[in-house]
């Protein structure tokens, strides 16, 4: 039996759970972030769960059985470091990670302490690849864009 997904997007305010940032350099970062996916991927950026701000949404489905709805990207203010899901394994965003600046990698996304540790231009870039590969392989809002 499919599991329901516990992230989901809420009615919960995103400048009001950014207002509560404790580090005034991680919350001044968050707000310029919100500006900037919200211009590359077109949409408004909504809470998913208590701590993740997305933008847009796509449907996924595993061969499990198990899927959901899931922002097509976002980032979470965490205190050791924002966790940016920004990342889809292609051809063209593999390269990107060299020339992205100083981070962490896991599978679902990416560690970094601070904006300033990373170059705009190429998180622009494989935030836009990203939502290509999403808008190839799954139903997502960005067909309606």
């Amino acid at each position: 039996m499919a599991t329901q997904n516990k992230t989901t997007e809420t009615e919960v305010s995103v400048a009001d759970f950014l207002a509560n940032v404790d580090d005034e350099q991680k919350r001044a970062d968050s707000f310029r972030l919100v500006g900037l996916m919200s211009e590359w991927s077109g949409f408004e950026a909504k809470m998913w769960g208590p701590t993740i701000i997305g933008f847009g949404k796509y449907t996924y489905q595993y061969a499990s059985g198990h899927g959901g709805t899931a922002p097509m990207i976002g980032f979470s203010p965490r205190k050791p470091a924002f966790s940016l899901y920004v990342y889809s394994p292609t051809d063209k965003s593999r390269p990107l990670l060299d020339e992205l600046g100083k981070y962490k990698i896991s599978k679902a996304c990416i560690y970094v302490k601070k904006l300033a540790d990373v170059n705009i231009d190429v998180l622009k870039k494989m935030c836009l690849e990203s939502i290509a590969y999403l808008h190839e392989h799954h139903e997502c809002a960005c067909r309606e864009k």
